[in-house]
């Protein structure tokens, strides 16, 4: 049986609560379709010490302030799941947990969406999938020979699953470093922390409320056509979190260079010399998950379908939501994606009607 919509919100994470929130706004007719079997996202998924970078009431999806969590400057991951599986109770949004969204078609004036439970009918169609269910492993020389552990920073969880063992962490950007710390101020694990290039901390009393507002200040001014200002990437890559601040006074955070391959017990550096490793943590990001628009071909470069804001360029009744800057700046972010969120609803509203 086909059931019918106006809009398909595919993922029922942050971004898609997002877009739920406005398009109830708009008065149009939707469903949000998300494969977890629970409320809150890829944020139920992260590894137990992660905080927010920014304190609560600079975290909010649009309409519903995140309340702050006692004890704590910078909230962690459950606060963000409570809040988010608040936020969807609060508003009745229409999200189907459980269903897995295999591929969108066109079908004519419409979007055919196949999932796993049914087919679906829209008119429209809003991906908010995220990049957490596609991680990245860059192809290291000698990865296929190493014979200890390899995660991923989706397979993060603990200091404590690598009690006694020397860990290495790859990667420079947050991640890497919140995990590098957590490692390291546990003292019972020997962590080392490789980046391609020395890593930059950002100053200590710059968080996510202050690089959303520079994110936003570099927006206006390019659509003024005004001087690019850089924006987050003049400023470093590591935002200064509490366990991040105290792994790095304390030098225990001081990264080496990348090694130039790994070996069946460890890994070769540059100057030839070895050392063993029991585990590799790869801190090498993410894709977009995209895999179930691959039917409409829309593929451009990097692996991305290009956009203008969140349209694909395309397919009109397609717009993309929180992917990162490519889909607006901070659009992959709690306080940035609601402004892209009510651009596209406001698009599709005009789009369907």
């Amino acid at each position: 049986m086909t059931q019918h919509t106006d809009v398909v919100v595919v993922g029922g994470g942050q971004a898609g609560l997002a877009a739920g929130y406005h398009l109830r706004r708009q008065g149009l007719d939707f469903v949000i379709l998300d494969a977890d079997p629970a409320p809150g996202g890829s944020w139920q998924h992260m590894w137990d010490s992660l905080h927010l970078f920014s304190p609560a009431q600079h975290s909010s999806l649009p309409g519903r302030l995140m309340p702050a969590q006692p004890g704590e400057t910078y909230p962690d991951a459950g606060h963000v799941v409570d809040y988010l599986t608040d936020y969807e109770k609060g508003y009745d949004l229409p999200v189907q947990h459980g269903t897995r969204v295999d591929a969108v078609r066109r079908d004519g004036e419409g979007l055919l969406v196949e999932t796993d439970t049914g087919i679906w009918r829209a008119r429209a169609v809003i991906s908010a999938t995220g990049t957490w269910s596609r991680p990245f492993l860059p192809d290291a020389p000698g990865r296929v020979v190493f014979t200890g552990r390899q995660l991923h920073t989706v397979n993060y969880r603990c200091p404590a699953d690598f009690v006694g063992q020397h860990v290495i962490v790859v990667g420079g950007g947050n991640s890497g470093a919140q995990i590098a710390a957590g490692l390291a101020l546990d003292g019972r694990v020997e962590v080392t922390w490789v980046t391609q290039r020395p890593p930059q901390f950002l100053a200590d009393d710059i968080d996510g409320h202050a690089l959303f507002d520079v994110a936003t200040a570099r927006r206006r001014a390019l659509e003024q056509g005004r001087s690019d200002t850089g924006g987050i990437a003049s400023l470093g890559d590591i935002v200064a979190v509490p366990p991040v601040r105290a792994a790095r006074d304390a030098a225990l955070l001081t990264a080496k260079p990348m090694f130039s391959q790994l070996t069946p017990g460890g890994v070769r550096w540059a100057d030839g010399s070895e050392a063993g490793v029991d585990t590799v943590i790869w801190c090498t990001g993410f894709r977009p998950a995209l895999s179930h628009l691959a039917p409409l071909n829309l593929r451009g470069t990097h692996g991305r379908i290009p956009t203008d804001g969140t349209r694909a360029l395309g397919e009109p009744r397609l717009h993309l939501l929180g992917y990162g800057d490519w889909t607006g700046p901070a659009s992959a972010t709690l306080i940035g994606v609601g402004r892209r969120a009510r651009d596209a609803a406001r698009a599709l509203t005009a789009l369907l009607r």
